[in-house]
């Protein structure tokens, strides 16, 4: 707890039994209050590893829904756990907990009411590994984003995030997909509700445990960011609407 206000971590799983404990490790538990982690039908030991280093809350879904579905089971349990700070923290080990103080304290002293943790800045991405026809990917569509969203982030595509409640309770997340463009979504569900967002670099390691897109999801999910980004600008154009960026 932080400032008096409720500090929830929640991991998203998926076959994360080999670095699941490193990031448990790693955890500021002096700060955090309850740690949420969902596993997405993984077919190892995520479950088992889990529950041997105390994680409190489990959820397992009984088939594979997705990695966006994952998140929104994640944000529900925290938002039901009264959590005034949700921070979602990939168990691959991409990225440090180490950061969770600082995202933390930016939010419980109302500076910003979401944090990103950037892999740009600072040149966090290709000093971690980050394969460069992946970087320069990230580049054009986090320039095309930010053309047709009118923000300025460094980038849209990590998942080193944390937020305010009130930022989750104010957007209608459920509605958005299931799969990896879900990010990319609720990205732009924030902007368009004029919620200022903050960013601080962020250390990634790539890795052979860790989580990556394979070729075929990884067009699928450039396609996705560029129907978002449309969407984004023909909502905020008042040309067309969209259900998902109506106010809960």
């Amino acid at each position: 707890m932080i400032n008096n206000k409720k500090v929830v971590v929640m991991m998203p799983a998926y076959n994360a039994a080999r670095t699941l404990h490193k990031i448990v490790e790693e955890l500021p538990n002096d700060l955090i209050d309850e740690v949420i982690l969902t596993d997405d039908a993984s077919t190892d030991n995520t479950i088992e590893v889990a529950n041997n280093l105390g994680i409190k809350h489990i959820t397992c879904h009984e088939r594979n829904l997705g990695y966006g579905a994952n998140q929104k089971t994640c944000y529900k349990k925290a938002l039901e756990l009264k959590g005034d700070i949700i921070i979602m923290l990939h168990p691959d080990y991409q990225y440090t907990p180490k950061l969770i103080p600082s995202m933390a304290y930016i939010i419980a002293n109302d500076i910003y009411p979401v944090v990103l943790g950037s892999r740009i800045l600072g040149g966090g991405a290709l000093a971690g590994g980050m394969p460069y026809y992946k970087y320069i990917g990230n580049r054009v569509l986090t320039f095309f984003q930010n053309v047709m969203t009118g923000a300025k982030l460094s980038e849209y595509h990590t998942g080193y995030r944390a937020f305010s409640a009130e930022v989750l309770r104010k957007i209608n997340f459920m509605e958005n997909s299931d799969g990896f463009v879900f990010d990319n979504e609720i990205l732009s569900q924030i902007i368009y509700a004029d919620f200022k967002i903050a960013e601080i670099t962020c250390p990634t390691k790539y890795f052979k445990e860790a989580s990556s897109i394979n070729l075929k999801n990884g067009i699928r999910y450039s396609l996705g960011v560029l129907r978002v980004s449309i969407q984004h600008f023909l909502q905020r154009s008042n040309i067309m609407s969209f259900q998902q960026y109506k106010k809960e």
